[in-house]
């Protein structure tokens, strides 16, 4: 028999869910499930770029090509991922998130099947350019369909503090995973491993993931299309070129101007367009505009510790490919641990601004403190404790940016504003990547200049040339201290007015 103590709070609770249903929308059916299914798509996509990386030795082997065409192998997939984005996140905005994840699911499991049987490098480089356009239907998609899904703060916090996590841990579990798969099975199942992730991801997209479309869908806008993907296109194509030629090198340089004018040009039509592809509504707000470069600035140094450490750990400490990405892992922990801290206890108290520059703060101290290592540095000594250090600043980063970077958008802008999270970090990357291999490798050369050719002077050599490259990461880190603190709002995050939902499931 009810009591009516009983009955009251009965009453108290339902008045209080209604109040958030009228604030908040109803909740979505099984959102938790879809938390673990946007989740793993994105696992998949951000793996992917070192799981592969660590698998070309043994892939060139293999098929026998060259340095250059397995410079491309890395570079197809970028071209793609990154000039693509955008449209990615645009075609997941008007045709529904749930159509953009189960094709960017089902296309990135075919793309890495055809990329697996590769019997050539042609081949292999064409799957790898398939899995990049897949991805940038993918990533976007995945995202906004959280963003979409978890309206009410409390949950919100908690969904991106995993979401966070995954994306910012799935670099290093790459090195780890693509380490195992080609030391105990073969070079193939790095990329073989993509159509599990795929099919239990689309498994759950099928059976959770409601669609959305806007209640009156707008034409895709068509020249500011073309401006963006030629523009990114250009400019990633540009960087990858002066990381395998040098900035000396006119290719580079000619596509990186043409690329920027493009940009710029994309800029100018988004004020005119009646539809824009990139509502500059979305990047305007300080909030997210500041999580964008922040994404960004993170995207260039993060390159720092994978790339470079990963070279010092194999040719210094001559670890192997499995015991590099274990020693990855207390890294990730720190992420996850920091991530959950970020966007659960912080974000909601006192906002992003002291949240993110804290964790770009963190970063820049773990990068200068790797450059102390020498050749007769220990792993727990003197690797671990920067790591561990990088891997909390990182947490503080990626799941307080993420979430502040989609927050208070408006739901038809979803995943454009997605989009933009993956577009900054590619860009920022495909920048990091090139601007440190220079400078390490005339760091390297010119140490070795002059000195008597030897063992000794290789290794001291290729030292010199890794704190080179951590030093501008830590310069990259403490710039995006100041650039974050200076642009993000001060206060907890609070509503957007223009966050207002006119999207309707289907």
């Amino acid at each position: 028999m009810t009591s009516p103590a009983d009955s009251g709070t009965t009453k108290s609770t339902a008045a209080q869910q209604a109040a958030e249903d009228a604030r908040y929308g109803p909740r979505v059916a099984h959102e938790w499930m879809i938390l673990g299914v946007v989740s793993l798509a994105q696992l998949m996509v951000v793996l992917d770029v070192t799981v592969v990386t660590i698998a070309l030795p043994s892939a060139q082997q293999d098929l026998g090509f060259s340095n250059a065409s397995r410079q491309w192998i890395v570079t197809a997939y970028a071209l793609a991922f990154g000039s693509l984005l955008l449209v990615g996140g645009r075609f997941a905005d008007l045709f529904g998130r749930r159509t953009a994840l189960i094709g960017g699911l089902v296309g990135f499991g075919l793309a890495s099947a055809l990329a697996g049987i590769a019997p050539n490098v042609g081949v292999l480089i064409g799957g790898r350019a398939l899995q990049g356009m897949f991805g940038a239907l993918l990533a976007p998609a995945a995202l906004s369909a959280l963003t979409t899904t978890f309206t009410r703060p409390a949950d919100r916090n908690r969904a991106f503090a995993v979401y966070g996590a995954v994306a910012g841990a799935g670099g290093a579990i790459g090195l780890l995973l693509g380490g195992l798969l080609t030391e105990y099975l073969n070079w193939r199942w790095t990329l073989f491993i993509n159509l599990l992730i795929a099919a239990i991801a689309l498994l759950g997209a099928l059976a959770y993931v409601p669609n959305h479309r806007p209640a009156k869908r707008p034409s895709l806008d068509l020249p500011g299309t073309a401006y963006a993907c030629s523009g990114l296109f250009l400019l990633v194509f540009g960087f990858s070129r002066a990381e395998a030629k040098g900035w000396s090198s006119p290719q580079s340089w000619v596509s990186l101007i043409i690329g920027c004018i493009l940009l710029v040009v994309f800029v100018w039509w988004q004020r005119r367009a009646e539809h824009p592809l990139l509502p500059l509504r979305v990047p305007g707000e300080r909030n997210r505009g500041a999580s964008y470069l922040g994404m960004f600035v993170t995207g260039a140094g993060i390159f720092g510790v994978f790339l470079f450490l990963t070279y010092y750990m194999q040719q210094i400490l001559t670890y192997s490919p499995v015991r590099t990405g274990l020693a990855f892992l207390p890294m990730v922990a720190m992420l996850m641990i920091s991530a959950q801290i970020a966007t659960i206890s912080l974000l909601p108290r006192v906002g992003p601004r002291p949240v993110v520059p804290l964790g770009m703060l963190l970063g820049g101290i773990g990068m200068l403190w790797l450059t102390r290592l020498d050749l007769n540095s220990t792993y727990p000594a003197h690797v671990l404790p920067p790591l561990l250090v990088l891997g909390f600043g990182l947490g503080l980063i990626f799941a307080p940016a993420m979430a502040m970077a989609t927050y208070g958008v408006r739901a038809d802008d979803a995943g454009v504003a997605s989009a933009m999270v993956n577009t900054c970090q590619q860009v920022g990357g495909s920048i990091g990547v090139a601007l440190l291999s220079t400078l390490a490798a005339s760091a390297a050369t010119n140490y070795a200049k002059g000195k008597i050719p030897s063992s000794l002077v290789t290794a001291q050599a290729n030292l010199h040339s890794y704190a080179t490259a951590y030093r501008w990461s830590a310069a990259f880190f403490f710039v995006g201290t100041v650039v974050c603190f200076l642009l993000y709002r001060w206060g907890a995050p609070k509503g957007d007015p223009e966050a207002q939902s006119n999207a309707v499931p289907i």
